[in-house]
């Protein structure tokens, strides 16, 4: 197979994010949200590249003076300047498969979740950033297929994961058996792995795989489990745990789980936030783990730590992301290694 997903956890160039600003649904909250976007600036520069897109010239001097002043490695940074409605680039970014020697940079319809928020800038980013010049011996491929980063996991090696409720409110035309054709051939994979349950309440991806289970390695997979009886998750989460340990891998023998601990429940206005250690990001050497001032922070990096025994596990605090419904995973997309200019 020439095209391939990487995983994750292959050699990655840089880590891309969107700085928030005013003109997006931050405006509210924006100088909570930017110290957690420092402190993920901070936490990648120690291992890697980050490229910031940037609405104009004054964000790109106020993220590098906020960066700088944190210090984060200035050699490390890049600024690339275009226009965006929000900054969730896990769902908006290219979803990058390796070509041969070179990349494919595949350029899915983003519909703002199922037309929930409007999304014509975001769904524009992918060719805008290519324009820019960000990327070096990659084509360009859109997708007339709407599908976001964190529907999807890889194992790099041909698995898919993701949750059948979120495909299938993408596409209610369409049966199990085509949106796995689609997923398949677009994303070169040899079979799909669908979960029937696992939604989080404050969640309005409709289930996104990258809040619930997210492989580790071609073995393993970390997921965010519920021990609380009281608790509303936890007839989903246990029946989400007993798919996960009905899985096989292709050599038919059973994933290797790591369970993520419960936080407990923060409300913002009578709204249930989705507060998921699940939304980690891998880097070069390290675990990016997403913090809720929580005092289960402490078990969910002891839990990472054992799915990811050669990364180094950094927290990153999160609690303003979740008022707007994501975290750390949802607002960063991987470049893997090559696929920069």
């Amino acid at each position: 197979m020439r095209l391939r997903f990487p995983a994750e956890w292959e050699p990655q160039d840089a880590v891309l994010i969107a700085w928030p600003h005013a003109g997006t649904d931050w405006a509210a909250q924006l100088a909570e949200v930017e110290t957690t976007y420092v402190a993920l600036g901070l936490a990648v520069t120690r291992f890697q590249h980050l490229v910031v897109v940037v609405a104009n010239a004054a964000l790109e001097t106020r993220a590098r003076q906020l960066l700088g002043a944190a210090g984060a490695d200035l050699a490390r940074l890049r600024f690339v300047e275009a226009t965006y409605d929000d900054t969730w680039l896990r769902d908006s970014g290219p979803i990058t498969l390796r070509d041969g020697q070179g990349f494919c940079l595949l350029d899915f319809r983003f519909t703002g979740w199922g037309g929930k928020y409007g999304a014509a800038q975001d769904d524009a980013l992918v060719s805008r950033l290519v324009a820019a010049g960000l990327f070096k011996n990659a084509r360009h491929q859109r997708v007339d297929f709407a599908l976001e980063g964190g529907a999807i996991e890889t194992d790099g090696t041909g698995t898919l994961l993701s949750t059948w409720r979120c495909l299938h409110e993408r596409h209610p035309g369409l049966t199990r058996q085509e949106i796995g054709w689609q997923l398949e051939n677009t994303l070169q994979q040899h079979r799909v792995l669908w979960l029937e349950h696992g939604a989080l309440e404050g969640d309005d991806t409709d289930a996104h795989i990258d809040t619930l289970a997210r492989f580790a390695a071609g073995d393993a997979i970390v997921y965010q489990s519920c021990d609380d009886p009281a608790d509303t998750h936890y007839p989903e989460l246990q029946a989400m745990a007993a798919e996960l340990a009905a899985l096989r891998t292709t050599e038919n023998r059973p994933y290797r789980l790591y369970p993520l601990p419960w936080a407990r429940p923060i409300i913002d206005g009578g709204r249930r936030l989705a507060a998921s250690y699940a939304n980690f990001l891998i880097i070069n050497g390290a675990v990016l783990m997403p913090t809720y001032g929580d005092p289960k922070d402490a078990a969910a990096a002891v839990s990472l730590g054992n799915a990811f025994p050669n990364h180094r596990i950094v927290p990153v605090p999160c609690r303003a992301l979740i008022g707007q419904n994501g975290s750390l995973h949802c607002i960063t997309m991987q470049l893997p290694e090559g696929v920069l200019a």
